[in-house]
């Protein structure tokens, strides 16, 4: 019998707290093992539990971080990066204790956390040299940016892996399951905040009471070799295409939901992930602004398309075809619908006829979400049946 089972077998009193649990967890379990090692649930629950603490940490950093940028000069030392880097500090941790123990995960999943990890801390010091480079850099959609999304994701998606191999049935399961689903979207919808934010502080540059700093504003300006006047501003607020909001926003949202709906297997499981995003973001909106920083727009129309997949699950039953299908359909009707919804009530959401609820949106990329949603819907649908009966 290994040690890990052991300290299983013995019936060990658990701290409540985490020190003691660490304590704990490396006097009976620090034991080189290959992934798939079998873990007492109250592992499973501190590692996991752990996790959501490491992207509570992250996704607050990067909140921050966004409002910052539209504030201020950029600084590797700003406090939002140090948030950030407390969170990069555990996910390190975690993912040297399953690599070395083998506990919590199998091969896959483990392979995906290692992999997500090493693409993220190879972009760091490469968004630091391209920031060196490059200047301001504004821009959430820069390559650099881009493999920091890509690494967390992959990272994600071999926790939210290894969860669901490794945790066994109930309640709590479903909840730690919905929190990084949570985390997924947050990280998938971040780039889209370039936009939110960006609208919001181009209004306040126009009515007169710039958000950000004289100096970024002359920094901005100097990068394109033109006086400080909106054209400088729109291109260090605004640089993004207004194809890129909706179609990222209701278009590859509607994918995550989709398939966190279908992991999480409860019947309003994609609205409320939606809706827990949402609810973040309408939290931390006052508190920047009680913090005098720099406030965006809220995507509530995700929870339209949250509730436009979780309806499409209901009316194709689950079927691999027509459930795609009809959410194709539904996504982009939901969608879109309260995307121009929310942009139509700016002064009831805002108090201001001066601002918008919503960054500007073209409407020809509904065509791209009605087509292509079904087809990489159905892909992926296919992906994890074959995954699973593998």
């Amino acid at each position: 019998m290994t040690k890990a089972l052991e300290g299983a077998a013995e019936g060990v009193a658990v701290p409540r707290g985490p020190i003691g649990k660490t304590k704990l967890f490396f006097a009976t379990h620090w034991v080189r093992g290959v992934p798939g090692q079998p873990a007492p649930a109250w592992v499973l629950r501190f590692a996991y539990g752990m996790w959501l603490v490491a992207f509570t940490f992250k996704v607050i950093g990067s909140s921050w971080d966004m409002s910052w940028h539209f504030k201020f000069i950029r600084d590797d030392f700003a406090p939002p990066h140090l948030i950030n880097t407390v969170g990069t500090g555990i996910v390190i941790v975690l993912v040297a204790i399953h690599s070395y123990t083998g506990l919590g995960c199998d091969r896959r999943s483990l392979r995906l956390m290692q992999a997500g990890l090493v693409m993220f801390l190879i972009a760091a010091p490469l968004d630091v040299i391209n920031h060196r480079v490059s200047g301001l850099d504004l821009t959430a959609w820069s390559p650099t940016h881009m493999l920091l999304y890509v690494g967390t994701g992959v990272m994600l998606a071999g926790v939210i892996d290894g969860w669901m191999k490794t945790a066994p049935p109930g309640r709590f399961r479903t909840l730690v399951l919905t929190g990084l689903w949570v985390f997924f979207l947050e990280n998938t919808f971040f780039p889209n905040g370039q936009q939110e934010y960006g609208i919001l502080s181009l209004r306040a540059w126009e009515r007169g009471a710039p958000e950000a700093e004289p100096s970024l504003l002359s920094f901005a300006a100097e990068q394109i070799g033109h006086p400080v006047d909106r054209v400088a501003v729109l291109h260090f607020a605004m640089p993004i295409a207004d194809w890129v909001y909706p179609l990222w926003g209701v278009g590859v949202s509607a994918l995550v939901l989709a398939l966190a709906r279908h992991t999480i297997g409860r019947t309003w499981a994609a609205t409320a992930v939606a809706g827990a995003y949402v609810a973040y973001r309408a939290i931390i909106w006052p508190l920047l602004v009680v913090g005098t920083f720099p406030a965006s727009a809220i995507p509530f129309y995700l929870l339209a398309v949250g509730l436009a997949v979780d309806v499409a699950f209901r009316v194709g039953r689950a079927h691999r075809v027509l459930t795609p299908l009809a959410g194709g359909l539904l996504v982009t009707a939901f969608g879109y619908g309260a995307l121009w919804l929310q942009s139509q009530l700016r002064p009831w959401l805002l108090g201001s006829a001066h601002t918008e609820s919503a960054p500007p949106f073209a409407y020809w990329p509904a065509l791209v979400v009605l087509v292509g949603l079904p087809v990489l819907w159905w892909a992926l649908t296919r992906m994890r049946a074959h995954q699973t009966v593998s």
